[in-house]
């Protein structure tokens, strides 16, 4: 391809931008502005998704306020000029929008497919359309369970203009799932092309495959070293620009003033910051990090915190976090503690109500002072004694619209939420005089090596450990069943197999950092298989994100020193939807380390029975001196320990006043406001509905077809993709040979390395693109058995395309749609004409002379197809009439209701407001634009239209 300044042209991958033009050309890479939807892209010249636009003879084009069909076409320096008369447009003078289907063009010179391959493109258009257009596109194809709460907090938190967000739900609930159903479905819709995603060290890989695998998301890994390659073009360009979607450590930003000035000068719609309790803030300083994140997010719309601290553990923290949301909103400390404390006062009496506790005078005296200027509300006081829960109902959601932080806090407790199973502690104690004194200090290695971040090196031979013999008893007492093992290193995976396999026959998997993605995959399926592995030995990366549950026993080899990396081990197992209880299976002697740190996890904690709302502050506070107690008593022997009790006694009393201040700072209003909106299942219904679809299936797998990829059965709605045949090199996901994919979303969580398709998975979503933007089925002729003689009929489909910003989501109400209009002859519209099926099942055997009836087909096709055409955009009126009504009913209505809310809590921004306001205008002055465009087109006749001469 050559290419010029000036020259239209269309990208394949995004037809909807319209014609685009070359703006520059910068070495091997071009530059072209789609001006209508206000985009501009760069693509690698040798590698660009581009169609050139051009016009024939014959063709109507529009510009400069000229419209004419053109008589003549001309090329000068690489520019084509088109001619009517005296008329002359350049094609950069050409309208953005213009019709470049050659579907026609392929009818009348008899390049035709057959009349299935029509039918297919037809279907492949409806449901590309109705994909689009669903609430669950972008992730009908994330690899999630529909957890009710989840789904919850990415519907709402995803709706917001621009989010700006602290998820806080406690350990174990999703939060990380939940900001990746928000991240995809913004991305999808278009609201968001660039994030930047912010993470402590350890958890960049484990959010970089999470992303992947679950959400299909390819994020790229930012690091001083990719830094440095970028600038090694020598092109002068930022680093950070490189990429649209980025992670990297916090740590490496925030120490490196040139990069973070690059990272905040790249310009983000969206920064995601996870562990934000981490970011240390005083009204008099901030910590690096802090002062980071916050640069980006006054520089960036959207902003996603996560968090799992209760803010009755440090109500300073969580104001530096809502602050970095809305420096407006949160700008004195002193004043929002004076609201938190109002809004815990509320909280008592929310409770009341919710419990159908009867309120006191002084209750009422408060929601009557709360509640003043609110008509509807002190009615709803009068009737408190009437003994009605639809007036606490209503009371409740007047409290809940005036709750501040409500609006940025999303916190969903486990207790609230459900479906958890139970914990069951089997900790074997032993007697530590069995050890000798060559195994006790191993075990003290052991636990030195195992306090370190990260572990240090050590050599690990566990042949003659003594608790090899526990642990393979404890496989054999359970023939039936599955364990997973999680350990500090790779280092102790490696040697726990070496001795597992010498000492036993017990079919083992390993999993660890050492392994590549596939190989971990592999190992996982055969833990999943049930005639496969019976024990899974993890390193800790097995604690981040996978999802274990059909296993229910852990074993505990050895102990973290953090209860969160703790709970994390404990939540591979312990998921809501586990049907089992989850044994917890531990081995200690007496006078060890190990033992000290289990003691202090079961005795000050509970935290073998139950999730610990304040493991993180208790961890800050007795971490240390926990780690160098254990350490003593391990050196020391000395059994009983008085320094070990009294520092167990001391955490107990800790714990047990956090957990009271945690409960008692409850604030109900907001985890009410978290679950306010579980009455609309909006977007589980939709997911549910994807999940029952079988057609789609059928779909699915008939579209790969069309490119010559078969498809065999190996299980429940899983196959085995090939593409020994394949016809095409634009698929995506099939590059490297079959693919296993599944339908079934049970299946896709149990095994992460099958992709779960949907219609808007990449595989199949680039499938139906290649499909639609190419010619297959775009012209084709039919002899219909079953039509009265001598009767003709032109059936065109156009798509009916809106061209606006994609960050205005305009395929919500208006998604690519296809327009079916079929006429006879006599230009009559015959839109209820359906094909007979007997005749499309012999067509692919009829052999038609097509220059038999050239001459028939050229006289009667550009009559008929102007008559569709007509047809089309009489269709289009209703289609955009429907959509500008469904847009001003929808935005209109959430305008209104955050308006009148804006009155009662000032946590609604007014940013918020007149951002949907604008929207609601783009898209209004963009639906009306909307134009069809000739798609496809099919000429049916009668039988006795092959005797024709």
């Amino acid at each position: 391809m050559v290419f010029v300044p000036g020259q239209r042209w269309v990208s394949n991958a995004e037809p909807e931008l319209g014609l685009g033009t070359i703006l520059r050309i910068e070495g091997r890479s071009i530059q072209v502005l789609f001006a209508k939807s206000g985009v501009l892209r760069h693509y690698a010249a040798h590698a660009a998704p581009l169609v050139r636009a051009e016009f024939r003879v014959g063709q109507k084009v529009s510009g400069k306020g000229l419209a004419f069909t053109i008589e003549r076409v001309e090329t000068h320096q690489g520019l084509l000029h088109y001619y009517h008369g005296a008329d002359a447009l350049v094609e950069g003078e050409l309208d953005d929008v213009q019709s470049l289907s050659q579907a026609d063009e392929r009818l009348l010179s008899g390049r035709v497919d057959r009349a299935d391959r029509f039918d297919f493109r037809v279907e492949a258009l409806n449901r590309r359309a109705n994909a689009r257009r669903a609430p669950d596109y972008g992730l009908a194809a994330a690899r999630i369970d529909l957890v009710p709460h989840q789904l919850r907090v990415a519907q709402i938190a995803a709706s917001r203009r621009p989010p700006r967000v602290l998820l806080a739900d406690e350990v174990g609930l999703g939060k990380t799932i939940e900001a990746g159903m928000v991240l995809s479905r913004l991305i999808a819709a278009g609201r968001v092309e660039r994030v930047l995603v912010l993470l402590p060290e350890p958890l960049v890989y484990q959010w970089f495959v999470e992303l992947l695998r679950r959400f299909n998301l390819q994020f790229s890994i930012f690091d001083e070293e990719r830094c440095e390659a970028i600038e090694l073009a020598g092109d002068g360009r930022n680093p950070f620009e490189d990429e649209q979607f980025v992670i990297t450590d916090i740590g490496f930003l925030s120490g490196n003033a040139r990069r973070a000035q690059q990272a905040i000068d790249a310009g983000w719609d969206l920064l995601v910051v996870d562990e934000a309790h981490h970011l240390a803030w005083t009204p008099e300083a901030a910590s690096p990090q802090y002062a980071l994140v916050e640069r980006l997010a006054a520089a960036t719309p959207g902003v996603i915190l996560l968090t799992a601290t209760p803010e009755q553990l440090g109500r300073t923290g969580h104001f530096a976090r809502l602050r970095l949301l809305d420096p407006a909103r949160y700008h004195d400390l002193e004043r929002y503690t004076e609201e938190a404390d109002g809004y815990l006062a509320l909280s008592r009496i929310a409770a009341k109500l919710t419990d159908g506790v009867a309120l006191d005078a002084g209750d009422v005296a408060e929601l009557r002072a709360r509640l003043t200027g609110d008509d509807a509300s002190q009615a709803l006081l009068a009737r408190l004694g009437e003994n009605d829960a639809t007036v606490a109902s209503q009371l409740l959601d007047a409290l809940i619209d005036r709750h501040g932080t409500g609006r940025v806090m999303f916190r969903n407790r486990r207790a609230v939420v459900g479906g958890f199973p139970q914990r069951i502690p089997n900790v074997d104690v032993r007697d530590g005089d069995a050890l000798s004194e060559d195994e006790r200090q191993r075990l003290l290695t052991e636990f030195l090596s195992d306090i370190q971040q990260p572990p240090t090196l050590h050599e690990y031979d566990y042949s003659a450990d003594p608790r090899l013999s526990w642990l393979i008893g404890l496989i054999d007492e359970f023939p039936r069943d599955k364990f997973l093992l999680i350990c500090r290193s790779q280092a102790k995976v490696l040697a726990l197999e070496e001795a597992l396999r010498t000492k036993s026959g017990i079919a083992i998997a390993r999993f660890h950092e050492g392994l590549s993605i596939v190989h971990r995959d592999r190992n996982a399926a055969y833990f999943a298989d049930p005639e496969g592995a019976r024990i899974l030995i993890c390193s800790e990366i097995g604690s981040e994100g996978r999802n274990f549950q059909f296993a229910h026993h852990l074993i505990l080899w050895d102990v973290p020193l953090d209860p969160d990396l703790l709970e994390q081990r404990i939540g591979r197992l312990d998921r809501i939807g586990q049907k089992h209880d989850i044994q917890l299976h531990a081995v200690a002697y007496r006078g060890t380390a190990q033992y000290v740190l289990l003691r202090w996890y079961a005795e000050a904690l509970d935290a073998l029975r139950v999730s610990p709302a304040d493991g993180r502050e208790l961890y800050k506070r007795f971490g240390p001196d926990l780690a160098e107690r254990a350490a003593t008593h391990a050196l020391e022997g000395t059994e009983p320990d008085q320094e070990i009790d009294s520092l167990i006694a001391e955490t107990r009393a800790v714990h047990e006043e956090l957990s009271r201040l945690v409960h008692a700072g409850r604030d109900r209003l907001l985890e009410l406001a978290s679950a306010r909106e579980a009455r609309d299942e909006t977007l589980r219904a939709a997911l549910t509905a994807a999940d029952a679809d079988l057609d789609g299936d059928d779909f699915i797998l008939r579209l790969f077809e069309q490119f010559g990829v078969e498809h065999d059965e190996t299980g429940t709605r899983t196959y085995v993709l090939d593409p020994e045949y394949v016809s095409t090199e634009g698929l995506a996901g099939l590059k490297d040979g079959p693919q296993q994919i599944t339908f079934d979303r049970a299946t896709a969580l149990a095994r992460e390395e099958l992709p779960l398709l949907r219609a808007d998975h990449p595989m199949v979503a680039s499938a139906i693109d290649v499909l639609v933007e190419g010619e297959q089925g775009n012209a084709a002729i039919l002899v219909d058995d079953a039509l009265p003689p001598r009767t003709v009929l032109l059936e065109a489909v156009f798509v009916l395309e809106c061209v606006a910003q994609r960050s205005l989501g305009v395929e919500r109400f208006l998604p690519a749609l296809p327009l079916r209009t079929v006429v006879d002859t006599k230009l009559q519209r015959r839109d209820a004409y359906k094909p007979n099926s007997v005749s499309l099942q012999k067509a692919g055997d009829r052999a038609l002379d097509f220059n038999r009836y050239r001459k028939f087909i050229a006289q009667l096709v550009p009559p008929m197809l102007e008559a569709c055409e007509k047809g089309a955009y009489e269709l289009a009126e209703r289609e955009i009439a429907a959509a500008i009504g469904e847009v001003s009913a929808q935005l209109g209505a959430d305008i209104a209701r955050l308006t009148a809310l804006r009155a009662v809590n000032p946590g609604v921004r007014e940013d918020e407001i007149a951002s949907l306001a604008t929207e609601l205008a783009a898209i209004l002055d963009a639906l009306p634009r909307a134009r069809p465009r000739l798609d496809a087109v099919r000429f049916v006749c009668s039988q006795d239209f092959l005797s024709l001469r």
